[in-house]
């Protein structure tokens, strides 16, 4: 099977689709929401290995190189294997089923040739360190399905870059071994983005979730280029305790460059208070599964319909307060009048940092 979509209970299965990819259906599987889209498994991937001689092509190039780890030669060897796998088009069988998932993509989502990312999910990313994902591409806002089927191929043709070799051969790994799987995913059309704690950021209450958003794509927020709209929300209940307006000048409506917020804009929150409650709901939910308060990245998607436009982008523990020694709130070999007075006061224990508004990674 060379196709799964992120429902599927296979692509659950890190062998054919690679972390990234499994990671996606884990979340589709526990009712989170993900942009839209599809693997394509490694079967996909040895198939296409299998033309024309090409494993046997490749493997002749590498086994030339011998033990060296002359960075010259690793490129080298990239020119050669990267010009004859070039020559080489995806097998029909493959590219088929790719316009098929593609097709159903954009009927699914209502949005003709929907712009994709093309993301590499290699098979061995996640047992030989997390620093490898960052070796392979991706490439955003794709359109087309001519267009996927070409940067699927590049995806292919980059398992053999000089550098994914260099650092192969460093950590003694066949190239033969990687598995490429890829992740076909809607681009996310942010109308507005930001982060969210599960905790206040500046005090660690945990009866609190705390959201920073603004304009366009997040990257506004967090590279600290605008003051965020500030919401704060009561975790049981999930009141709104407070809507704090900040100070939106620019916004990313792409990933290249900012544009200046048109004035009408500036003076407006830039989520509703619905959009709100429904992303407290999915960080409570974030934080039951992972039994500890998460940082969490979301967009609201401004292509697909109210109810299903709210996205989430990455989630990870929050670490400052989290990892904060937490006093008991009554120490027991003090009387009871040193702890009555200690709560009138309101005295507590603050770490020695807390998140700044800019959420820098």
């Amino acid at each position: 099977m060379y196709i799964h979509e992120f429902s599927d209970p296979g692509c659950q299965d890190v062998r054919e689709v690679g972390g990234k990819a499994a990671g996606l259906a884990q979340m589709t599987a526990a009712g989170l929401p993900v942009a839209p889209g599809f693997a394509i498994t490694a079967a996909a991937y040895r198939s296409y290995l299998q033309t024309d001689g090409l494993q046997e092509f490749t493997r002749g190039v590498l086994d030339a190189l011998g033990s060296g780890r002359d960075q010259t030669a690793f490129d080298d060897a990239d020119r050669t294997i990267s010009e004859r796998l070039t020559g080489v088009p995806l097998p029909e069988a493959i590219a088929n089923a790719i316009r098929a998932a593609y097709a159903k993509l954009c009927v699914d989502t209502g949005v003709d040739n929907i712009a994709v990312a093309v993301r590499s999910s290699a098979t061995a990313e996640d047992s030989v360190g997390a620093s490898f994902a960052g070796e392979f591409e991706t490439w955003v806002d794709i359109v087309g399905a001519d267009a996927v089927l070409e940067y699927v191929h590049k995806c292919y043709v980059s398992v053999f870059a000089g550098r994914v070799l260099s650092y192969l051969a460093e950590k003694e790994i066949d190239p033969h071994a990687i598995e490429m799987a890829v992740v076909i995913q809607k681009t996310v059309r942010a109308r507005a983005a930001g982060v969210m704690f599960t905790l206040s950021p500046t005090s660690g209450d945990r009866s609190k979730i705390v959201m920073e958003a603004s304009w366009g794509l997040g990257l506004s927020v967090v590279g600290g280029e605008v003051t965020p709209d500030r919401f704060v929300v009561d975790k049981v209940g999930l009141g709104i305790a407070d809507r704090t307006l900040g100070n939106k000048i620019i916004e990313y409506r792409r990933g290249d460059a900012p544009v200046e917020v048109p004035a009408e804009r500036r003076e407006l929150l830039c989520l509703q208070d619905d959009e709100v409650v429904a992303l407290a709901t999915l960080g409570k939910k974030l934080e039951r599964m992972h039994q500890a308060p998460q940082d969490i990245e979301f967009a609201v998607d401004e292509e697909l319909p109210a109810g299903s436009n709210l996205i989430l982008l990455q989630c990870r523990p929050e670490t400052v307060w989290s990892n904060a020694v937490r006093k008991p709130a009554f120490d027991a070999g003090a009387g009871m009048m040193s702890w009555i007075t200690g709560s009138i006061s309101g005295a507590t224990a603050v770490p020695a940092h807390t998140h700044d508004a800019s959420h820098r990674h």
